[in-house]
């Protein structure tokens, strides 16, 4: 950590953010892991296919996602009505979810 600043964890908070604008994308279809970890990858976040499930658990256990398929091969996820009013700037983000301040 340098200045204060953990790169690793802004990361995490900024991979988030765009999952769950991924996943909002999506609706009312849930979103496979794989068309998330190709987005952040696309974008530059690099995040492994670990990483994105590790992700996905965290949003899960925030209210944010439902989880489809944890004992299978491939997980899906789907907003819930707070991870909806969150992308749609209707309640407050929770910390670790980096979402942008609202500028309109």
């Amino acid at each position: 950590m340098q200045d204060g600043i953990d790169l690793a964890q802004r990361q995490r908070e900024e991979a988030r953010w765009r999952m769950l604008r991924v996943v909002d994308a999506g609706r009312p279809i849930a979103v496979s892991e794989q068309i998330i970890w190709r987005v952040l990858s696309d974008i530059k976040l690099g995040l492994t296919q670990v990483g994105v499930r590790r992700e996905l658990s965290y949003l899960r256990d925030s209210g944010l996602l439902e989880l489809e398929g944890e004992d299978t091969q491939t997980w899906f996820a789907k907003l819930t009505a707070n991870g909806v009013d969150v992308v749609e700037y209707n309640y407050p983000a929770p910390a670790g979810v980096a979402r942008p301040k609202k500028y309109w």
